[in-house]
């Protein structure tokens, strides 16, 4: 094989295993386009600025401080989820990883590795003996509500009021002056969270809104 070819086809290899890891685990968890093109941008960019690196040292710490500069400063314009950085940092590292088959005969411990990367990643968004969960801030003004003996009356009336189905509820901040408390509410419903979180809901409760 020569050099074209071998370029070619690990590159497709390479992105290959991207394109799966966002098209079809991290894209039909969250629904949220917004970071496909960072993510395949980064994997392909990347790979190809090893390829092209004389040395495969170099090209190792090129690679990873492109990532690291870009997680430094996370977009600041635009600050990445926590969950989004780490896909970020698997689909920076893939072809880290994918690179060494343009130099050294690894492909059944590349294809391995990339086959238990899929593997474990599809386990964890599908949440296969996992129970993830999900929390929002929310003021609330029925103060009289946040006493432990109230616990009940408090928890039927965010979940009516939010259509969330609450876990647990922690108090934070009591504003006595104002007559306003800062809850957490914690809940498991994933599809719940991303309506919220894609429609940018104010998680805000007041009174006007019960009536």
């Amino acid at each position: 094989m020569n050099e074209l070819s071998s370029f070619l086809v690990n590159f497709a290899f390479n992105f290959l295993a991207a394109f799966l890891v966002v098209r079809f685990i991290y894209y039909p968890s969250t629904q949220n386009k917004a970071y496909v093109f960072t993510f395949l941008a980064f994997n392909t960019i990347i790979y190809f600025v090893l390829h092209f690196m004389k040395s495969i040292e170099i090209g190792f710490g090129v690679g990873f401080g492109l990532f690291a500069v870009f997680s430094i400063l996370r977009y600041r314009t635009d600050p990445i989820p926590i969950r989004e950085m780490t896909y970020l940092f698997i689909i920076a590292a893939l072809p880290l990883m994918n690179s060494v088959g343009i130099v050294s005969d690894l492909w059944p411990q590349l294809a391995l590795a990339n086959i238990a990367v899929l593997a474990i990643m599809a386990v964890l968004e599908k949440e296969w003996g996992f129970r993830y969960e999900t929390s929002k801030p929310i003021v609330y003004e029925k103060i009289e509500l946040i006493r432990p003996e109230r616990r009940a009356e408090l928890l039927a009336d965010l979940e009516k009021r939010t259509g969330l189905k609450i876990k647990r509820v922690v108090i934070g901040k009591v504003d006595f002056l104002h007559d306003v408390a800062n809850l957490r509410v914690y809940y498991h419903d994933q599809l719940q969270d991303d309506w919220l979180n894609g429609a940018e809901v104010t998680a805000t409760v007041n009174s006007n809104e019960a009536a």
